[in-house]
């Protein structure tokens, strides 16, 4: 064999052996803007609080805190609130309760002791949830596979601030009923209506780029968009594309005031400049994350947080990462 010949078939092998690069999702997608009400629930049960029993904290005594994940007790397994009673009451004549939990990712073990008041209910000390309620906004949907982004951030639980390991979870109609508008040092939030009976998707992973699930119900529109890679974001007029009132969509005008590439999430700086939007919010507020930002008639990234004290300014997140973090997640 010739040394041009092999050439030919070490080119062949790498040609095999390392594809061209392609997209690893759709460079067109059905565009959101939609808000929509958002339900998780919890892996596990989520310690949220301690109260007093018999003057003691008998949770903390027990060695738990706030963000601890209780994943069984007495050995049995447990996912929920309702199946943590269940098993309570089935062990409850013992006086005390071997309980398995996840701290940091970390299993850990400790012994609660349970105490009988006067109508014969036992304590545990413990306020739990599994379940976490909320509303944001539709990013996109992937018309191909059905797959939908929203929020552009995680979920997590308000008292401890940690991002909630979910099981599962719908997305469903929502209109807003108000707003009460950002102030400087105070972020503002949109208030709404939900109809928890009319279920647009399921959610199937909260990471931090987003919520992604599969979208079961009618495609809100058929307005499909290109989808801009970050290179070609540029400083300078954009739009963000929203729900002020009832379920009307609207865009307003932003300015794009810095990109950086190497940050997470926080990849779009930028600040409202259209007076109504202004006028309505204050700014930048709960319920916003997910909205759409458009760039040149392409969809470029989602809204995912406010700055505190200047909540005329917020920040977005590029949407091939969502589109990335969805598509290997939803699989």
């Amino acid at each position: 064999m010739n040394f041009k010949k092999k050439l030919l078939i070490l080119s062949f092998l790498l040609l095999t052996l390392f594809p061209s690069i392609v997209f690893a999702y759709s460079d067109k997608v059905i565009l959101g803007g939609e808000n929509i009400g958002i339900k998780v629930h919890s892996k596990y049960v989520m310690v949220v609080g301690f109260y007093k029993v018999e003057d003691k904290y008998i949770g903390e005594d027990a060695g738990l805190q706030v963000g601890d994940l209780i994943t069984k007790i007495n050995s049995i397994e447990i996912s929920s609130v309702e199946e943590m009673i269940s098993v309570i009451d089935q062990e409850k004549e013992k006086g005390s309760l071997e309980l398995s939990f996840l701290r940091n990712n970390k299993e850990m073990i400790t012994t609660l002791e349970l105490k009988e008041d006067t109508n014969g209910v036992y304590k545990t000390g413990l306020y739990v949830k599994d379940q976490i309620n909320g509303i944001g906004t539709l990013t996109y949907i992937d018309p191909n596979t059905k797959i939908f982004g929203a929020l552009g951030h995680e979920i997590a639980e308000k008292t401890t601030l940690k991002k909630v390991e979910i099981k599962d979870g719908q997305i469903y109609k929502s209109e807003v009923t108000g707003i009460k508008p950002s102030e400087n040092g105070t972020p503002g939030s949109k208030e709404a209506k939900f109809y928890s009976d009319q279920i647009y998707g399921t959610i199937s992973t909260n990471e931090e780029s987003g919520i992604f699930g599969i979208y079961e119900a009618k495609f809100p529109s058929q307005n499909v968009i290109e989808v801009e890679e970050p290179n070609n974001v540029t400083l300078g007029k954009a739009e963000i594309r929203t729900v002020t009132s009832g379920n009307k969509i609207e865009n307003y005008e932003i300015e794009i005031l810095n990109i950086d590439q190497n940050n997470p999430t926080k990849n779009i700086l930028f600040k409202i400049t259209d007076p109504e939007l202004l006028e309505k919010t204050g700014g930048v507020i709960a319920g916003m994350s997910g909205s759409p930002i458009i760039q040149n008639d392409k969809l470029i990234g989602a809204v995912t947080h406010v700055v505190v004290n200047d909540p005329q300014k917020g920040y977005g997140i590029f949407i091939t990462t969502m589109l990335k973090e969805g598509e290997q997640k939803s699989e």
